[in-house]
Protein backbone atom coordinates (compact mmCIF):
# COMPACT_ATOMS: atom_id res chain seq x y z
CA UNK A 1 0.00 0.00 0.00
CA UNK A 2 1.25 3.43 -0.88
CA UNK A 3 1.87 5.51 1.78
CA UNK A 4 0.23 8.52 2.14
CA UNK A 5 2.27 11.99 2.10
CA UNK A 6 1.55 13.77 5.29
CA UNK A 7 0.88 16.68 3.09
CA UNK A 8 -1.88 15.09 1.96
CA UNK A 9 -3.38 14.51 6.07
CA UNK A 10 -4.04 18.74 5.19
CA UNK A 11 -7.44 17.12 3.56
CA UNK A 12 -8.43 14.97 6.51
CA UNK A 13 -7.71 17.85 8.72
CA UNK A 14 -10.45 20.19 6.83
CA UNK A 15 -12.65 17.50 6.67
CA UNK A 16 -12.79 16.71 10.46
CA UNK A 17 -12.66 20.21 11.02
CA UNK A 18 -15.60 20.57 9.23
CA UNK A 19 -17.31 18.07 11.22
CA UNK A 20 -15.86 19.99 14.35
CA UNK A 21 -14.19 16.53 15.31
CA UNK A 22 -16.78 14.85 16.57
CA UNK A 23 -16.80 11.14 16.77
CA UNK A 24 -20.49 10.95 16.39
CA UNK A 25 -20.56 11.74 12.70
CA UNK A 26 -17.43 9.45 11.79
CA UNK A 27 -19.31 7.38 9.04
CA UNK A 28 -19.54 10.86 7.28
CA UNK A 29 -16.19 11.74 8.24
CA UNK A 30 -15.05 8.34 6.48
CA UNK A 31 -17.33 8.87 3.42
CA UNK A 32 -15.57 12.22 2.86
CA UNK A 33 -12.31 10.83 3.17
CA UNK A 34 -13.23 7.58 0.71
CA UNK A 35 -14.12 10.39 -1.28
CA UNK A 36 -10.88 12.07 -1.28
CA UNK A 37 -8.69 9.05 -1.52
CA UNK A 38 -10.66 6.43 -3.55
CA UNK A 39 -9.66 4.32 0.09
CA UNK A 40 -9.25 4.75 3.24
CA UNK A 41 -5.48 4.21 3.90
CA UNK A 42 -4.60 2.66 7.15
CA UNK A 43 -2.50 5.72 7.66
CA UNK A 44 -5.63 7.84 7.39
CA UNK A 45 -7.32 5.42 9.61
CA UNK A 46 -5.29 5.75 12.13
CA UNK A 47 -4.77 9.32 12.30
CA UNK A 48 -8.31 9.96 12.09
CA UNK A 49 -9.07 7.51 14.99
CA UNK A 50 -6.61 10.14 17.23
CA UNK A 51 -7.83 13.05 16.37
CA UNK A 52 -11.38 11.76 17.25
CA UNK A 53 -10.35 10.01 20.35
CA UNK A 54 -11.45 6.97 18.99
CA UNK A 55 -8.92 3.52 19.30
CA UNK A 56 -7.60 2.81 15.70
CA UNK A 57 -9.74 -0.99 16.07
CA UNK A 58 -13.14 0.93 16.08
CA UNK A 59 -12.47 2.98 13.29
CA UNK A 60 -11.22 0.05 11.15
CA UNK A 61 -14.43 -2.04 12.90
CA UNK A 62 -17.01 1.09 11.50
CA UNK A 63 -14.52 0.63 7.97
CA UNK A 64 -15.08 -3.01 7.36
CA UNK A 65 -18.30 -3.13 9.49
CA UNK A 66 -19.68 -1.39 5.81
CA UNK A 67 -19.70 -3.06 2.59
CA UNK A 68 -19.56 1.00 0.43
CA UNK A 69 -16.07 1.30 2.59
CA UNK A 70 -12.91 0.35 0.96
CA UNK A 71 -9.21 -0.72 2.44
CA UNK A 72 -7.65 -0.70 -0.30
CA UNK A 73 -7.39 1.53 -3.78
CA UNK A 74 -9.65 0.90 -6.63
CA UNK A 75 -9.20 1.44 -10.47
CA UNK A 76 -10.20 4.35 -12.15
CA UNK A 77 -13.72 2.46 -13.80
CA UNK A 78 -15.50 -0.06 -11.19
CA UNK A 79 -16.83 -3.42 -12.42
CA UNK A 80 -19.01 -4.92 -10.36
CA UNK A 81 -20.00 -8.69 -11.24
CA UNK A 82 -23.25 -10.04 -9.60
CA UNK A 83 -23.08 -13.79 -8.49
CA UNK A 84 -26.37 -13.97 -6.72
CA UNK A 85 -28.29 -17.03 -7.62
CA UNK A 86 -30.04 -15.72 -10.89
CA UNK A 87 -26.98 -14.09 -11.89
CA UNK A 88 -25.11 -17.50 -11.41
CA UNK A 89 -27.92 -19.40 -13.00
CA UNK A 90 -27.22 -17.64 -16.15
CA UNK A 91 -23.53 -17.90 -16.75
CA UNK A 92 -22.05 -14.91 -14.63
CA UNK A 93 -19.39 -16.92 -14.36
CA UNK A 94 -18.04 -17.18 -17.98
CA UNK A 95 -18.01 -13.25 -17.11
CA UNK A 96 -16.10 -12.77 -14.31
CA UNK A 97 -14.27 -15.91 -15.66
CA UNK A 98 -13.23 -13.44 -18.76
CA UNK A 99 -12.53 -10.48 -17.05
CA UNK A 100 -9.85 -12.15 -14.53
CA UNK A 101 -8.41 -13.55 -17.95
CA UNK A 102 -8.47 -10.05 -19.64
CA UNK A 103 -7.53 -7.69 -16.93
CA UNK A 104 -5.21 -10.25 -15.12
CA UNK A 105 -6.80 -10.19 -11.61
CA UNK A 106 -7.92 -12.18 -9.36
CA UNK A 107 -10.68 -12.88 -6.12
CA UNK A 108 -7.58 -11.61 -4.25
CA UNK A 109 -6.17 -8.84 -6.57
CA UNK A 110 -8.90 -6.85 -7.79
CA UNK A 111 -7.03 -4.00 -9.28
CA UNK A 112 -5.31 -4.05 -12.81
CA UNK A 113 -1.57 -3.33 -12.21
CA UNK A 114 -2.44 0.56 -14.35
CA UNK A 115 -5.13 1.18 -11.97
CA UNK A 116 -8.13 1.81 -14.71
CA UNK A 117 -9.95 -1.33 -13.72
CA UNK A 118 -11.29 -2.87 -10.40
CA UNK A 119 -13.25 -6.41 -10.69
CA UNK A 120 -15.53 -7.31 -7.93
CA UNK A 121 -17.54 -10.05 -7.75
CA UNK A 122 -20.81 -8.77 -5.79
CA UNK A 123 -23.27 -11.50 -4.24
CA UNK A 124 -26.38 -9.63 -5.23
CA UNK A 125 -26.83 -6.18 -7.21
CA UNK A 126 -30.83 -6.21 -6.37
CA UNK A 127 -32.16 -6.44 -10.19
CA UNK A 128 -32.49 -10.69 -10.62
CA UNK A 129 -34.75 -9.66 -13.73
CA UNK A 130 -32.43 -8.59 -15.99
CA UNK A 131 -29.78 -11.47 -14.70
CA UNK A 132 -26.86 -11.88 -15.20
CA UNK A 133 -25.90 -8.21 -14.11
CA UNK A 134 -22.96 -5.86 -13.83
CA UNK A 135 -22.23 -2.01 -13.16
CA UNK A 136 -19.55 -0.07 -14.55
CA UNK A 137 -19.39 2.77 -12.69
CA UNK A 138 -22.59 3.90 -12.67
CA UNK A 139 -24.08 2.09 -15.54
CA UNK A 140 -25.97 -0.52 -14.75
CA UNK A 141 -26.32 -3.63 -17.82
CA UNK A 142 -28.43 -6.46 -17.82
CA UNK A 143 -28.80 -9.39 -19.65
CA UNK A 144 -25.25 -9.83 -20.19
CA UNK A 145 -22.54 -12.33 -21.52
CA UNK A 146 -18.91 -12.33 -21.21
CA UNK A 147 -18.88 -10.82 -25.16
CA UNK A 148 -20.36 -8.39 -24.63
CA UNK A 149 -18.68 -7.43 -21.31
CA UNK A 150 -15.53 -7.75 -23.49
CA UNK A 151 -17.62 -5.13 -25.65
CA UNK A 152 -17.93 -2.84 -23.31
CA UNK A 153 -14.60 -3.75 -21.71
CA UNK A 154 -13.01 -2.36 -24.97
CA UNK A 155 -14.77 0.79 -25.21
CA UNK A 156 -13.38 2.23 -21.99
CA UNK A 157 -9.97 1.07 -22.92
CA UNK A 158 -10.30 3.42 -26.59
CA UNK A 159 -11.81 6.07 -24.39
CA UNK A 160 -8.59 5.65 -22.16
CA UNK A 161 -6.55 5.50 -24.87
CA UNK A 162 -8.01 8.67 -26.66
CA UNK A 163 -7.94 10.59 -23.78
CA UNK A 164 -11.73 10.87 -22.99
CA UNK A 165 -13.59 10.97 -19.71
CA UNK A 166 -14.61 7.64 -19.46
CA UNK A 167 -18.45 7.61 -20.16
CA UNK A 168 -21.39 4.83 -18.32
CA UNK A 169 -20.92 2.58 -20.92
Amino acid sequence: MAHVLASNFDKVCEILDRHQRNPHKLVVILQEIQHVYQYLPEEIITYTATALGLSPARVYGVATFYSHFTLEPKGKNVIRVCDGTACHVRKSTDIIDMLFKELDVNAKQHTTADGLFTVEVVACLGACGLAPLITINDGVHGGMTAAATLELLNKLRAQEEQGEVATDV
